[in-house]
């Protein structure tokens, strides 16, 4: 029939000798030199509406600002400002902070093995770059799908020692960054669009983002500002209520702990009433736990696996880690891992076929997560200089966070809970009548109005506090306090003088 169609066709147009036979997701067909153009396949009103919806302010409108101005700086371009300041995203290397030379050097190793006899490097970066060869294909070739076996056993090794609790290898999958793990689990959760998942608000904006993306319910409840954003017992049973009478089945709730954007750190009694809300209403927990060795204030990290296990509670956990943060800062290297516990033995199974249509993760991240959860030990030769450099970092984080919210406080209008974990401040700003109404012309949200207006005259970029969640009529944004002390210095005071120029355009009363 087709071979008939066609030569019908051809019969039809005899001077066609260019015709190509097309389908019809085909947007151009070629006729004697012309085009015809049929409409796309994928337009804005063709594509996969749940990706339109999905929104990620930490690399949204404000950043794609912040690079144009940028690249004017490198053009020669005059700006009233002589750099920009991206305090908009976790990537502390980006921002000035070093790398661990004992991280490096077992991965050069690793990647050229020639170098551990002619550079000098110290004798346990050669053992353990050795030992990790030995132990996998490389880091050229893949690796099993849930990571290589002896780095899935230190991470074990790693949970133990900080928990007092034995972890199973076998339930351990390394991952690229926690974000993969976060997404593979999201997507094994979510059944239909009547399916939801309670999220902290504030919240990082991968969970609304790979939320909308599955089509699901998004259900946030509040943290308590007024109490250094402590989690509210009373608003998680509050939301069950609001979620039951709406026909939405809840499928697992999300702790961030230390916090992000808002950098607290949860107490025992806090993470006891999440498991306690988790086991009540069936629910599975999300942990992400990225930032555990952020730690700055009295209250220090417990982990919700040793909580589930001093509880003895049945729930379902995952538990998420990544290289990007803590010391490290390896964003670039995408090495992270989760741990499931209490979960079914043909749910891994789902979890490793999910994880194993991509093969394995990125294997310098994998490396790089084995040297994270097992660093140098005491009395080794590179422990001297890992303790110098980790400790170095570690200090210089604490301090700019304290710099940097009691420089917040002074600002007119502003008030800023402490960080006491993980790498940003998220201030809450007033912002009066004039600002909304200007913000509302320009058909933004007031508190990207307010970050806009921060950006084109100072150069720094942050992220408006709409893009993360926030209660109704507050205003906020998020800046890290990653760049080094002399630029948090310049920071303040550009906001200062920034703050005060548009008070006086835009005054609170």
């Amino acid at each position: 029939f087709m071979m008939m169609k066609h030569c019908t066709l051809r019969a039809m147009l005899p001077h066609t000798r260019s015709l190509r036979f097309i389908s019809k997701s085909e947007d151009v067909v070629l006729m004697n030199g012309e085009h015809l153009h049929r409409s796309k396949v994928m337009t804005i009103k063709k594509m996969n509406q749940r990706i339109l919806g999905m929104q990620y302010a930490v690399r949204g409108q404000l950043v794609l600002r912040a690079a144009e101005h940028a690249k004017a700086l490198q053009r020669g371009d005059p700006r009233p400002f002589p750099d920009v300041i991206y305090c908009n995203i976790g990537n502390p290397q980006s921002v000035g902070q070093p790398s661990i030379t004992f991280v490096r050097q077992v991965l050069a190793a690793m990647m050229c093995p020639s170098l551990m006899t002619t550079a000098n490097f110290p004798s346990d970066v050669i053992e353990r770059a050795q030992y990790l060869l030995a132990n996998s294909n490389g880091l050229g070739a893949y690796s099993q799908s849930k990571g290589i076996e002896v780095i899935q056993q230190s991470v074990a090794k790693f949970i133990q020692q900080r928990d007092g609790y034995p972890a199973n290898p076998d339930h351990i999958f390394l991952t690229n960054g926690a974000s993969e793990g976060v997404k593979t689990i999201l997507s094994l959760l979510i059944r239909h669009t009547y399916d939801g998942v309670m999220i902290p608000i504030p919240q990082y904006p991968l969970y609304s983002a790979t939320l909308a993306q599955l089509g699901a319910v998004q259900l946030g409840y509040d943290l308590d500002e007024a109490h250094d954003w402590a989690l509210d017992s009373t608003s998680l049973d509050n939301l069950v209520v609001e979620a039951q009478a709406d026909g939405v089945t809840i499928r697992g709730l999300v702790v961030i702990n230390p916090g992000n954007p808002t950098g607290q750190v949860l107490s025992l009694e806090n993470m006891r009433q999440v498991v306690d809300f988790c086991q009540k209403h069936h629910l599975v927990l999300l942990a992400d736990e990225v930032y555990q060795n952020n730690v700055y204030g009295d209250t220090p990290f417990h982990s919700f696996k040793q909580v589930v296990m001093d509880m003895n509670s049945p729930i379902e956990l995952v538990s998420f880690h990544s290289v990007s943060k803590g010391m490290l800062g390896e964003c670039g290297l995408r090495g992270g891992y989760m741990e499931l516990v209490n979960f079914l033995p043909e749910i891994l199974e789902q979890v490793y076929k999910t994880l194993s249509v991509n093969l394995c993760s990125n294997i310098p991240g994998q490396v790089c997560v084995e040297l994270m959860v097992n660093p140098p030990t005491s009395g080794s030769p590179s422990y001297p200089l890992w303790e110098s450099e980790y400790n170095g970092i570690y200090e210089a984080l604490k301090q700019k966070a304290r710099r940097l919210c009691e420089g917040l406080n002074k600002l007119e209008g502003v008030t800023c809970n402490p960080s006491a974990g993980a790498m940003y401040a998220f201030p809450q700003i007033k912002l009066g009548p004039k600002a909304i109404k200007a913000a509302k012309q320009q058909k933004v949200t007031p508190d990207t109005f307010y970050c806009l207006e921060l950006l084109e005259a100072t150069g720094i970029c942050v992220v408006p506090g709409s893009g993360f969640g926030q209660q109704h009529n507050t205003f906020h944004f998020r800046t890290t306090f990653l760049p080094p002390n002399e630029k948090i210095t310049e920071v303040l005071d550009r906001m200062a003088s920034f703050h005060a120029d548009f008070l006086s355009r835009y005054p609170l009363h």
